[in-house]
């Protein structure tokens, strides 16, 4: 939770420490989780690198996460200064339509979403202190592209079983500083 006093930020909630490879210059994988849903909320993939506490089942969570994004976004269009035009808190917008959220941090996670003009929502969770990851998720998103989509045996809207997007994938997100 943030304070603001004047014109800067007084953090009061303490995160825990940085993990290897954030700003304290040390390498490392900080990625806890990545969740790939397609337009309709079905989820395509979760991999989880680093999740200390489980404590829901994989539907269950992937549910939650969906209601969150589609919550958030739904919000942040309603507040949008900027349109004039509202529409209805909890109406589901298309890609693209109205304010959208890049990410949001806690004391314990930062979650950094994006979505793709087709549709397709990318969320990767990480440790609290890392910088903005909309270039991670788009090459997360280029990646989809490249060994998923472009895979003439992937039907769309299954689950990705592609071992050579998952072997890609590990081998990037243990890059993410």
């Amino acid at each position: 939770m943030q304070f603001f006093s004047g014109s800067s930020a007084v953090d009061i909630s303490p995160s825990p420490a940085a993990p290897p490879g954030t700003a304290t210059g040390l390498s490392g994988n900080n990625a806890n989780m990545l969740y790939i849903f397609n337009r309709s909320g079905v989820c395509l993939l979760y991999r989880e690198w680093h999740r200390p506490l489980r404590t829901l089942d994989a539907s269950q969570d992937q549910k939650l996460m969906f209601g969150l994004l589609f919550s958030l976004r739904s919000f942040t269009a309603k507040m949008d200064p900027t349109s004039v035009d509202k529409g209805n808190l909890g109406v589901p917008l298309l890609p693209g339509q109205g304010c959208s959220f890049y990410s949001f941090r806690t004391n314990t996670y930062k979650l950094s979403f994006m979505e793709s003009p087709s549709g397709i929502k990318l969320i990767l969770i990480t440790h609290p202190k890392t910088s903005d990851h909309q270039e991670s998720l788009k090459h997360i998103y280029n990646l989809y592209v490249e060994y998923v989509v472009k895979n003439p045996l992937y039907v769309p809207g299954t689950p990705i079983k592609s071992e050579l997007f998952n072997t890609n994938l590990d081998q990037y997100v243990k890059t993410l500083i």
